[in-house]
């Protein structure tokens, strides 16, 4: 059986609220870190749908280009999603409370903590 990833590093960012590792094809979530008012469950299902309606966008535009992050900004809160480009059938979404977090920091920091994921 493979090792669930670990998102504990998350925890670390500004204005952390919740954090899930999600199967694009499923729509399940792989791993779950708090998540506080936020059902990580049902918004990684939901959020599989945001993913794939992007990617069927950016195919019938012919873009030739990858998806690096999408962002939903909400009056109390940031939502993050990012496909992953060592697996893009994979994501991380991420919700920040948006009076704590730093937007900048977060995409990058999201961006380097997928180097440290281990599906082995």
């Amino acid at each position: 059986m493979a090792k669930q990833p670990q998102l504990d590093a998350l925890n670390t960012l500004a204005g952390f609220v919740g954090a899930a590792l999600v199967d694009s094809d499923s729509g399940m979530a792989l791993s779950v870190i708090g998540g506080g008012n936020v059902d990580l469950e049902v918004a990684a299902a939901g959020n599989t749908e945001v993913v794939r309606a992007k990617r069927q966008v950016a195919e019938r535009l012919n873009l030739k280009d990858t998806i690096e992050d999408i962002l939903i900004t909400l009056s109390k809160q940031y939502h993050l999603i990012r496909p992953l480009q060592s697996n893009p059938t994979l994501f991380l979404y991420v919700v920040l409370d948006r009076a704590k977090a730093n937007l900048a920091m977060a995409r990058h920091e999201l961006k380097s903590f997928e180097g440290t994921l281990d599906f082995s």
